[in-house]
């Protein structure tokens, strides 16, 4: 006791007190009580005993947890018929931009990857990309459409931007430029 015994303001001092008891784990009911407990209703807490006091918030639906996000009116691009002198207009300033996007896995932009399958621009400056992932499980399916998104709505012109994620054609290494199979060595 007497190094910290400055924390307490008393002295090296020796206490004539017990050692506390052990803490006992917790009792588990008998397999018979547990194998004939009936399931939980929808909304309560499976540990939850009927006499408790908990209830179990309805923030702790899973049902809303495993629903389909509601679209929001952002979702859905709102993009016109492609306008071709549009469209060319602003092509290499959207792919200049993708080829600053890249997967947090790969060294290679995703332009070069061939993860962009096609840009529209329509008559009021609206843009549209088609891109894909290298895979559904891809852990960047969030992040990297909405940095094309927003880097796509930033360049001067454009009024807004979508991204739209496609799996047809799925990818493959074939998708690669040249520079890409170079870079990951798949010469």
């Amino acid at each position: 006791m007497g190094m910290f015994s400055f924390l307490t303001g008393k002295k090296d001092e020796k206490r004539n007190e017990p050692a506390p008891a052990p803490a006992m784990p917790p009792v588990m009911p008998p397999p018979s009580a547990v194998d004939t407990a009936p399931p939980p209703a929808v909304g309560e807490h499976p540990h939850a005993a009927a006499d408790s006091p908990f209830h179990t918030p309805e923030a702790w639906n899973l049902d809303a947890l495993t629903a389909p996000k509601p679209a929001q009116p952002g979702d859905v691009p709102q993009v016109g018929a492609m306008d071709a002198a549009k469209t060319a207009e602003f092509q290499q300033k959207i792919i200049d931009v993708t080829k600053t996007v890249y997967d947090p896995e790969i060294p290679v932009d995703i332009y070069e990857l061939g993860l962009i399958y096609d840009i529209v621009v329509d008559a009021d400056n609206k843009a549209l990309v088609k891109m894909t992932l290298t895979s559904p499980a891809c852990p960047s399916a969030q992040q990297l459409p909405q940095e094309v998104r927003y880097k796509v709505k930033a360049i001067p012109g454009i009024a807004d931007a979508w991204v739209e994620i496609v799996w047809e054609p799925p990818w493959g290494k074939e998708r690669m430029s040249e520079a890409a199979k170079l870079t990951l060595g798949f010469f």
